[in-house]
């Protein structure tokens, strides 16, 4: 998994791939991936940055949706609680997972000028964490790591 947010890449691919990987996963553990879940779902794979619930019930609310704020946050803790989303804590939004299925620990970059976020494995950043609160005898339950910066395009943008 690369920082795929900020890397040129086929979009359309992407979202296939990742709408692909999540259908399997639901089909092989029996869960529930509804036409709701799936747009919502569907929503942050196409915008490639953090929504916020209300963010996305605007976007079902305009394709004529009626959708209600319960309904939304249902569709996210089910997404977020199988790992298909993840919870940008810093922005109180959502983005979907880059490795949907697979079980990972992800950080996130979270660009302040476009407001693009990616996600990349933090393994290495974790395992460091893990160690230095080890050696301090504090047991590590859960970790979000997030960063905020400038995107390659902002960068370039901005020189």
């Amino acid at each position: 998994m690369d920082a795929l947010g900020f890397t040129r890449h086929d979009h359309r691919h992407c979202i296939a791939q990742a709408l692909e990987a999540v259908e399997e996963t639901c089909a092989a553990q029996a869960l529930q991936f509804t036409p709701q879940r799936r747009r919502v779902l569907e929503i942050l794979l196409q915008e490639h940055r953090a929504m916020g619930a209300y963010e996305l019930l605007d976007v079902l609310r305009a394709e004529g949706l009626a959708a209600q704020p319960p309904t939304v946050y249902r569709a996210l803790d089910f997404l977020v609680g199988h790992g298909f989303a993840h919870k940008i804590e810093r922005l109180n939004a959502f983005v979907a997972c880059a490795a949907p299925g697979e079980r990972h620990a992800p950080a996130f970059l979270i660009c302040t000028g476009c407001g693009a976020v990616a996600e990349m494995p933090s393994q290495g950043i974790a395992r460091a964490v893990r160690g230095a609160a080890a050696e301090i005898d504090f047991e590590v339950s859960r970790m979000v790591i997030e960063a905020e910066g400038l995107c390659p395009a902002c960068r370039e943008a901005r020189a």
